[in-house]
Parts: C-alpha cells; sequence; structure tokens
C-alpha cells in the first residue's frame, strides 16, 4: 500500500479524473480540496472550498460536490463556473450534504444527514430544518429535488449497483450523535425515481460505514474503522483491506480503474487490487 499524502484533518470525497490522470478530495476541517497526480504530486485545488465532503462527476464529466458551509450541492463547469444544484427544500435549508452519485440518466442522488451543523469542526453550528435526514434525487430534466428515503438515523455514503437496479446507503449514525446505526441498507430502483423494499445489507464492525463503492462485479466496497471492508452482492464478506487509520472514503482510478485510493482520517493510500471499479 502506498501513502500519497498525509497531512489532512479528515479527509473524504476521493474522485478520479481519468481524463486528467489525477484524483481529488476534500480536507472537510481545513475547508479545502487537494489534488494528486503521479507526475507532480499533491498540490491545492480549492480554498476555501466551503467545507467540501463528497464529490463525484456528472455524465459531462464536470464535478459534483456536497458542501456542508453553505448547506448545498454544486457543479462545477468546465470553465471553473460553480453552479448551485440543490440548497432548500421547500423552502427550507438542507441539513448538510454530504455524499453524492449520478446514474447514467444523469439524475443526481445525494445523502443530507447533520454532521455539517453540529459544530465548527466540519462547517458551522445551524438549525436542522428539515424534519428528517434524508436521501435526495435531483431531477436531470427539470432540477427538482425528491426524497427518496426519509427514515434514516444519519444517511451517509451512497453507490449504485453496476446496473443500477439497487442503491446501497450507509447509516454511520453510531460514530457523533448517540445513534445506533452502523450499517448498510439496500434499495431495489424502480423506474430510476423511486426505491423500494429497503433492506440491511451489511452491519459493519468495527465502527461505522461511511463512503462505499462497487466493482464490476457488484461487490461493495466500503469503509470501516479498520480498513476498507469488501462485501458480494448477496452480503456475505469477502474480505478487508487493513489501512492503519479509520477510513472515511474510497474510490477507484488509475488508467485501469484497478487502483484502489483511500481516504483515511490524515491521509491518502493507494492500493492496487485484482478487479475494476464500476464505471
Amino acid at each position: 500500500m502506498d501513502v500519497l499524502y498525509s497531512g489532512c484533518r479528515w479527509a473524504e470525497g476521493p474522485v478520479w479524473f481519468g481524463d486528467h490522470a489525477c484524483l481529488v478530495w476534500s480536507d472537510i476541517p481545513e475547508n479545502r480540496m487537494l489534488r494528486w497526480d503521479a507526475a507532480t504530486g499533491v498540490s491545492l485545488f480549492r480554498s476555501p472550498s466551503d467545507h467540501s465532503n463528497g464529490n463525484t462527476r456528472d455524465r459531462q464529466g464536470r464535478l459534483v460536490t456536497c458542501e456542508h458551509g453553505r448547506r448545498r450541492v454544486t457543479r462545477t463547469d468546465h470553465d471553473g463556473r460553480i453552479a448551485v444544484l440543490a440548497d432548500a427544500y421547500e423552502g427550507r435549508p438542507l441539513n448538510a450534504p454530504n455524499d453524492v452519485v449520478v446514474r447514467l440518466d444523469g439524475s443526481i442522488w445525494f445523502s443530507d444527514p447533520t454532521y455539517g451543523i453540529m459544530g465548527h469542526y466540519e462547517g458551522f453550528p445551524g438549525a436542522q430544518e428539515q424534519p428528517t435526514r434524508n436521501v435526495y434525487r435531483i431531477d436531470p430534466a427539470t432540477g427538482g429535488l425528491a426524497i427518496m428515503v426519509d427514515d434514516f438515523e444519519q444517511p451517509n455514503g451512497l453507490a449504485f449497483s453496476p446496473d443500477e437496479r439497487v442503491l446501497y446507503v450507509a447509516d454511520s449514525s453510531r460514530s457523533h450523535d448517540g445513534g445506533s446505526g452502523h450499517h448498510i441498507r439496500a434499495f431495489d430502483v424502480v423506474d430510476g425515481q423511486q426505491l423500494s423494499n429497503g433492506r440491511i445489507f451489511a452491519v459493519i464492525e468495527p465502527g461505522q460505514p461511511d463512503g462505499l463503492r462497487v466493482d464490476v462485479a457488484g461487490n461493495v466496497w466500503t469503509s470501516a474503522a479498520d480498513g476498507v471492508h469488501v462485501y458480494a452482492p448477496d452480503g456475505t464478506l469477502l474480505g478487508k483491506v487493513r489501512v492503519p487509520e479509520t477510513v472515511a472514503n474510497l474510490t477507484f482510478g488509475g488508467p485501469k480503474r484497478n487502483r484502489l485510493f483511500i481516504t483515511a482520517t490524515t491521509s491518502l493510500y493507494a492500493v492496487y487490487v485484482g478487479i475494476q471499479g464500476a464505471v
């Protein structure tokens, strides 16, 4: 395993840019985003970053970011301009958007727990103005926002199965506010616009799940306190990638999508694995 960088407060939200052969990730408490590539190493990507957390790319290759600071989801266009995709629901501010994924139809799905409004460390103290902590969908045609599921203690990382028929969502409430959640739930995706048949997919021990990704075989790779846990599509634990720090998030990258980039507390790690990440 390679240590690519150390010196973060809480590293999160890695996203791979294959067309630029680089990785971008968030350092939430330091209010910055960093960039790594093999040729030049690590540089500053954005500061301030509005306490950015999860990142992904849309179907046009644009960066989509969850921001704790302004409680919103944004898109960075190719010319650097930033557009706000969501910052309120039914006239009330969102809690603190956390992680985000994009389906092939262009819809954007994100989680909205309250970590970013609990204090100054990951954002700014603020009131929870939404009655629940939800997973939302942004419609690709209208930009409208809809609640997909509203019964989480603290929804966190998200990932679709390779065929996009299943959405996996982490509940990580054990980490902060006395909650009990340390599991991943799976939902069937109905017509690309609804979720049904919610069930427990895996219970994470030690720690709790945070960010997660899926490989081409449909295996789920999730963060945990002792590293990255890998689960088969039926929920069987296949193995672990041990990491010396608590893992927050991960993504597949590299020219062959077979290098696992891991954001773990203070550091960015990378390890080659025997399978490719799902596109």
